[in-house]
């Protein structure tokens, strides 16, 4: 796939393109052009990216060339079984069940997976989960619980799927279900977006004991596109529903929601994506090892007290 550019990122393409002309036509004087040129490029990357605006980290979560979860999954782990199936209907593969070892520690991953074209987001559904995905996550869940594994679930959604048939086959009592099933695993739960993070579609597999975020990613009750379109009857109005909706990863820490942010590559996790994975590996490992020496039956309060918090006010006197 050729290198994709977002309209912020317009003004890197510009200097790319002249760094692969002085290539193609290598003589003694392009050497000292192309390093000038690229410290140039490292200084444009640094100022665009120091003051990003929440709707260009949605575009960035987004970004076609961005790392999905199956791609940190083969850069991270030595060893990775999938699990298949919800044992009730069916298969589905907008997400992804695996039982892995990531160093010495077994534990179970968890994400939605997107398609790099249109056929495998046909096949992927776009990363939109249907009831059967909700009910195969839950059983990977009850089957860490059963072995004490720890999981891991890597967030990348627009939402959950609903369609005529999810609807049919129960799509919200399978999120429901999860939420409820999640409060009291006896097992830690680490939730990491990756890359969007939307309603339902995101929650259904989101409650944990720790809410990690990539700084380019979002998490919200709706699009900001959704947002704008029922406040404004205007979808092109997203860029202020964005940022009305607190919806990046700053936002999130700054409310209690998100506990840490993982900071990317420069330029974005597309930029670099094997650094990207070792940055999430790194953490997923520290994070793995702060719950250790915890017993089973703390989690439950732990996470009645941590949702408690949110959304907690003081009235004005």
């Amino acid at each position: 796939m050729s290198e994709y550019y977002l309209e912020l990122e317009k003004p890197i393409e510009e200097i790319d393109k002249k760094i692969n002309q002085f290539e193609e036509d290598f003589d003694n004087d392009s050497l000292s052009e192309i390093q000038r040129l690229k410290e140039e490029k490292i200084k444009l990357v640094k100022s665009i990216f120091s003051k990003l605006t929440s709707w260009e980290r949605v575009q960035l979560a987004r970004h076609p060339q961005r790392p999905f979860f199956l791609d940190y999954i083969k850069m991270m782990l030595d060893e990775n079984i999938e699990i298949h199936g919800d044992r009730h209907f069916s298969d589905d593969p907008a997400v992804v069940c695996i039982i892995g070892k990531i160093e010495k520690i077994r534990a179970v991953f968890i994400g939605q997976q997107k398609g790099r074209n249109t056929k495998e987001n046909i096949f992927r559904n776009f990363g939109m989960m249907r009831p059967e995905g909700y009910r195969k996550a839950l059983r990977a869940m009850k089957l860490a619980e059963k072995f004490n594994l720890p999981v891991i679930t890597l967030i990348d959604t627009p939402g959950a799927y609903p369609g005529l048939g999810a609807e049919e086959r129960g799509q919200g009592e399978a999120i429901a279900k999860n939420i409820y099933e999640m409060s009291k695993l006896k097992v830690p739960i680490i939730s990491i977006v990756i890359g969007e993070g939307a309603s339902g579609g995101a929650l259904g597999i989101g409650v944990c004991d720790k809410m990690l975020m990539f700084e380019n990613t979002w998490y919200s009750v709706i699009s900001p596109e959704g947002c704008a379109s029922i406040l404004w009857r205007d979808a092109s109005k997203a860029p202020e529903a964005a940022e009305s909706m607190k919806v990046s990863a700053q936002d999130l820490v700054e409310m209690g929601i998100c506990d840490r942010i993982i900071n990317e590559p420069l330029g974005g996790a597309h930029r670099n994506p094997e650094q990207a994975a070792q940055l999430l590996k790194k953490t997923i490992l520290a994070e793995i090892d702060n719950f250790k020496d915890l017993d089973g039956n703390s989690f439950l309060e732990s996470r009645i007290e941590r949702y408690n918090q949110m959304g907690a006010y003081s009235e004005l006197k």
